[in-house]
């Protein structure tokens, strides 16, 4: 077993495998690979919801960002892990943090066509209206016509 720092509890085998074949130093829950994001973005779209909470426990940082400005919760959706999207809510990811082209999760999850994690992030009191600067809301971007359904639903709860 490895331990992610002095108080935290020793992390799992699977976890352990998990973040070496990712690339990731022993241990260093808040350390970066080669591609410049951290234990818990890579968990948060590819590992089960179980490994996502157990760096969670250990005290892995909800608010790193990639390379895009992107927390955890962004690459979550991209996974759409409903328990996982769940799981980085509860722990406090902000369904309306902005990244470096002004795109929230839930621009993200609309244009993509990610339903799940749609009802989610707006469900958690992402802003419906919200706007990049360039004028343009999650509503504008719904890929779909669920994701654009589930948006005129929030913003008509919005009014």
């Amino acid at each position: 077993m490895v331990h992610a720092g002095a108080d935290a509890a020793p992390l799992t085998r699977e976890l352990c495998d998990f973040l070496a074949s990712h690339g990731f130093a022993p241990g260093v829950i808040d350390g970066r690979n080669a591609d410049g994001v951290t234990p818990l973005m890579v968990a948060a779209r590819l590992a089960p919801p179980a490994l996502v909470a157990e760096l969670l426990a250990a005290g892995a940082d909800l608010h790193a960002t990639n390379a895009d400005g992107n927390e955890a919760l962004w690459l979550a959706c991209v996974g759409e892990s409903a328990e996982t999207i769940r799981l980085l809510l509860a722990a406090g990811s902000d369904p309306q943090h902005v990244n470096l082209t002004g795109a929230t999760p839930t621009m993200f999850a609309a244009s993509s066509g990610r339903a799940t994690a749609l009802a989610q992030l707006l469900a958690a009191g992402a802003d419906p209206a919200f706007e990049t600067d360039l004028g343009m809301s999650a509503l504008d971007m719904a890929a779909t016509a669920e994701c654009l359904g589930l948006m005129r639903a929030a913003a008509r709860r919005k009014t």
